[in-house]
């Protein structure tokens, strides 16, 4: 079974949208999801999922729908694979490893690619500080001063290109395709010998 990663949009901020990750681990648990991790409180899920679960319904979904029942709240919610994380990291425009002291990188992942107007809005900021680039259905951005001084906040591209995100840290996204790569290895040597 393929692992992926559910990365939550907005919880655990600012007393805003409270949920526990052991809560969390539990509800996917619940919903038939198999070798669910938690990372760090922002809402990060790594789990097991086979592919014909996700053929009768988007896993985003499900997940969306099942936190709003059991949770009370809504969330958005991006779900990718541990290839798709792998991807997003191999195919970075910046220099990661010689970010410059002050500096970091940050990913904001989109529910789903922007349409030609959402993108031109976007093209049409820039700000000296911060520079950005848009692939597929992720934001690279590159923050001077960090991302609290940086006008490239979640909100902000949400609102220009009209698509629902959530942002993570460079450390967070490798720490994520690690992890998942380890579940891969775990799930790969507990399978019979021949399968």
């Amino acid at each position: 079974m393929p692992i992926h990663v559910a990365l939550l949009r907005g919880i655990n901020v600012s007393g805003q949208k409270l949920i526990k990750m052991a809560e969390l681990k539990r509800m996917f648990e619940a919903m038939g999801l198999e070798r669910v991790q938690t990372y760090i409180q922002s809402g990060n899920v790594l789990f097991a999922s086979a592919a014909e679960e996700e053929a009768q319904e988007p896993l985003h979904v499900r997940i969306e729908r099942e936190i709003e029942r059991v949770f009370g709240f809504q969330v958005p919610v991006v779900v990718r694979t541990i290839r798709d994380l792998e991807r997003v990291i191999g195919q970075c425009p910046f220099p990661a490893d010689s970010l410059a002291e002050g500096e970091s990188l940050y990913v904001a992942l989109l529910t789903q690619p922007p349409t030609e107007e959402g993108i031109q809005r976007l093209l049409a900021c820039s700000r000296e500080t911060d520079e950005y680039r848009l692939a597929r259905d992720e934001v690279y951005i590159l923050c001077r001063q960090g991302l609290g001084k940086s006008m490239f906040s979640n909100n902000f591209l949400e609102k220009k290109l009209k698509v629902a995100a959530t942002t993570r840290n460079w450390q967070t996204m490798n720490k994520l395709a690690a992890l998942g790569r380890a579940l891969e290895l775990e799930a790969s040597s507990a399978l019979p010998p021949g399968i």
